[in-house]
């Protein structure tokens, strides 16, 4: 069957993202071959102390990005895009969205970039005697609770991105339960959320009498394979206004960029871990057990199938990077010089190979914005060149890529501790699409082999189409890991670098100067400079 004759008979998945910078769509057939794409950059903006997107930004984005793929399909293969397989809707994990009874949201959308719920983390973490991170959606609503934040009493329903949009398509209230364990603690075994917990939470907050339950404010869990409704006409008019695209196509329970980077790394089984590096940088290793206790710098999560998974969440990665790349780009433009992304990234990402090892005794923070692992709750990007140091263009690039995985590895080091098993390490995301480059970076930051499969650049919405594929498509009885190894990866082959002893001497080096440094960070946090207007 053709790529012309797979859309026209819907033989199709649909994935979509709403990323940091960028909304993606990919469409691919059902072993996982991309036959479509479009895209629709974006920015959060920070508004009242908040880090926030707009609901018209989100809608208007949303069908943007649609539309450049509906285009994409019409100009490869010169037909319209009527109907597709199936859909998965997916977006940056967590945050908080709070709905009255009439569907409307009570606050601008406090995405997980915000570092303002430490209180509400902190006593909830001590309660549960399980770790709640920051961003998650509890600690966003609790600390609403502990600000008396009027909107509170006023909630009827709360969600994340990825389950506002899927309600808005299908009008169900559901989540996937990778996203659900990030909005509050789940029993993975009962397929509920924590009900000591819940009864916890409720005790806590008694005296408020809200007239809401918690159980009756958060979506229903759904795991990998079910199905999780259908698009309605409000939805398909929403998402396509031009009316070409039919009502009735199924939908896969949304996920977070977690969840979708475990399946396009096929990182779903046990003892295997994928990174994944962008604006954030996360590392996920599906456990075998708990680990002994918890620890801040370590969220339990999920995969989308509902296997524990032990997460490394570090705010900031390739922001800073990307600033740079771009003050370089401004300047090649000065000269004449015209390159694309690709050859711009390329080039300075490869030089950045011929560095030192330790990157010179040079120094950099890309904390656009707090940073948990290190205890920050703000950032101001820093760049610090000792008069000592060896200020080279090599150096300068290193330097930006180590320190863009600099507080992942510090709490990578916990797992260590905890002897957790990992198999297999695989990168995914933009820091990994200049070959061999990030993922050198990493593999020594890690002093472990990582691999990088061919879907490296392709990331979350690629992953949200191959969950969608898996409700659709699985055998009767078939996991998440037997139908990947089956019908997405069986020719899938991955290229592996091993840590190479003077880069882990280079970057262990690199790593106690990043340390030694965190006080500089501190200093420009306290000095004001860069606070938001």
């Amino acid at each position: 069957m053709t790529p012309r004759e797979k859309i026209l008979q819907g033989e199709t998945t649909l994935g979509l993202e709403f990323g940091s910078t960028r909304i993606k769509a990919v469409l691919t057939d059902r072993e996982g071959q991309i036959l479509a794409e479009g895209g629709h950059a974006w920015e959060n903006r920070y508004e009242n102390g908040i880090w926030t997107y707009s609901m018209e930004d989100i809608e208007t984005g949303f069908r943007a990005c649609y539309a450049e793929l509906a285009a994409d399909v019409q100009s490869r293969y010169g037909v319209p895009l009527t109907t597709i397989g199936a859909i998965g809707i997916s977006a940056m994990m967590h945050g908080y969205m709070p709905f009255d009874e009439n569907g409307t949201l009570l606050v601008p959308f406090r995405t997980w970039r915000n570092n303002n719920t430490g209180a509400a983390s902190e006593k909830l973490t001590e309660l549960f005697r399980y770790p709640i991170p920051q961003r998650w959606s509890i600690a966003h609503l609790y600390q609403a609770i502990l600000n008396g934040e009027e909107h509170v009493p006023q909630i009827r329903y709360m969600t994340t991105l990825a389950g506002f949009i899927h309600w808005k398509l299908t009008g169900r209230k559901v989540i996937g339960v990778g996203e659900a364990i990030g909005m509050f603690p789940v029993d993975l075994a009962a397929r509920k959320y924590n009900e000591k917990m819940v009864g916890q939470f409720e005790e806590l907050i008694k005296d408020h009498a809200y007239p809401w339950h918690l159980t009756d404010i958060l979506p229903e869990i759904l795991y990998a394979g079910d199905e999780a409704g259908c698009l309605t006409e409000e939805g398909a008019r929403f998402m396509d206004p031009t009316g070409t695209l039919q009502a009735g196509i199924p939908f896969c329970p949304p996920e977070g960029d977690a969840g979708t980077g475990m399946t396009a790394t096929n990182s779903v089984g046990v003892y295997t871990g994928n990174v994944s590096a962008g604006t954030s940088v996360f590392a996920m290793i599906v456990l075998d057990k708990p680990l002994s206790r918890p620890y801040p710098e370590i969220d339990l999560v999920a995969t989308p199938s509902g296997k524990l998974v032990a997460m490394v969440h570090s705010d900031n990665c390739t922001t800073a990077l990307n600033a740079w790349t771009g003050l370089f780009d401004e300047y090649a433009k000065l000269l004449g010089v015209e390159q694309t992304p690709d050859e711009l990234y390329g080039r300075l990402y490869r030089k950045s190979l011929e560095a030192d090892p330790d990157a010179g005794g040079l120094l950099a923070y890309g904390y656009y914005s707090g940073e948990h692992i290190t205890g920050f709750e703000k950032g101001c990007p820093l760049f610090v060149h000792p008069e000592s140091a060896k200020f080279t263009l090599a150096n300068f690039m290193r330097t930006h890529l180590y320190t863009s995985v600099g507080a992942l590895t510090i709490g990578m080091e916990i797992l260590k501790k905890e002897n957790v098993r990992i198999d297999r390490i695989l990168g995914h995301g933009g820091l990994f699409k200049t070959k061999g480059v990030g993922q050198q970076m990493l593999a020594n930051a890690l002093n472990a082999p990582v691999s990088v499969m061919p879907t490296a650049g392709e990331g979350g919405p690629w992953g949200m189409a191959v969950l969608a594929s898996y409700m659709k498509y699985k055998e009767a009885g078939e996991t998440l890991e037997e139908y990947l190894n089956r019908a997405v990866f069986a020719q899938t082959e991955s290229e592996t670098l091993d840590p190479q002893p003077e880069g882990v001497a280079g970057f262990k080096a690199f790593l106690e100067r990043y340390r030694a440094g965190l006080k500089i960070e501190q200093a420009a946090v306290d000095s004001g400079l860069a606070e938001h207007e």
